[in-house]
């Protein structure tokens, strides 16, 4: 048996975190959270009103392949900063072993900001879809590639019984085929390969123009110029999300205000 890949890895650790996680904190304690109750904010409805391409802003410290992208991190600055700069959502990297995320960003987050909120993270257990409704999120995403369409279709029907909207995750034509359902909201193209890490922005056109007009397009990964943007909303592609890019500046924020000034 070959080693596994980085995402298989990730995965496999999850499963074994979520175990612990369940005995701390079972879903009827987080059906308790005061965030549990909350009314959710609606990416959907804000991409089908806007007709120019909308940026989700995503805080994210590290990477597997890339380590910390700087020393010092100020969240709640960021988060408003990215807010105030025009962003239409802001993702949220909650893991903590491969990413050094946690749900405590997500809970500041909800806090710092009224957008909606993506819970970035690697979903294998309805658990975590509980957790993020308790946490503040108003989004999960669902990785096609460690997922079966049974269990794409039950998390997503999971996710809407509590009033959050699905991004279906894939990186291939196998992936689009054996994965989409109309359980989804949003069908995001990841130009980054999960097992090395690699970028192939191609897919970006290959995929889309496969995905059908009744799902709204998100291109992740990869994208720094607003060149790319342009010709991606061309493709038909309504919202961006985009984090190294902003995260390696020293100004997160500000990286991001002049990025969403330069496409619109």
């Amino acid at each position: 048996m070959g080693k596994k890949s980085i995402l298989q890895e990730i995965a496999s650790y999850k499963r074994e975190e979520i175990k612990i996680q369940q005995r701390e904190w079972p879903i009827s304690v987080l059906e308790r959270k005061s965030a549990f109750s909350n009314a959710t904010f609606s990416l959907k409805n804000k991409l089908l009103k806007q007709r120019s391409p909308q940026v989700i802003a995503e805080f994210k410290r590290r990477s597997p392949s890339k380590g910390f992208f700087k020393r010092e991190y100020d969240l709640k600055k960021i988060l408003s900063n990215y807010q105030d700069s025009g962003a239409v959502a802001i993702s949220i990297l909650t893991d903590t072993n491969f990413f050094s995320g946690s749900l405590d960003d997500l809970t500041l987050a909800r806090r710092s900001v009224a957008l909606p909120l993506l819970r970035k993270d690697f979903v294998v257990d309805d658990y975590q879809i509980y957790q993020a409704k308790a946490f503040g999120a108003d989004m999960i995403l669902l990785i096609a590639a460690i997922l079966s369409k049974e269990e794409i279709i039950k998390f997503s029907k999971i996710a809407k019984s509590l009033a959050l909207e699905v991004l279906l995750e894939i990186h291939s034509r196998q992936e689009l085929e054996q994965s989409l359902t109309s359980e989804v909201d949003f069908v995001g193209v990841n130009s980054r390969n999960l097992n090395d890490f690699s970028l192939d922005l191609e897919l970006f056109y290959k995929l889309g123009e496969l995905i059908p007009k009744d799902f709204i397009k998100i291109a992740e990964s990869g994208i720094d110029s607003p060149q790319l943007i342009k010709t991606l909303s061309g493709a038909g592609y309504s919202a961006f999300l985009i984090g190294e890019h902003f995260m390696r500046q020293e100004d997160s924020g500000e990286a991001c205000k002049k990025f969403i000034a330069s496409i619109k």
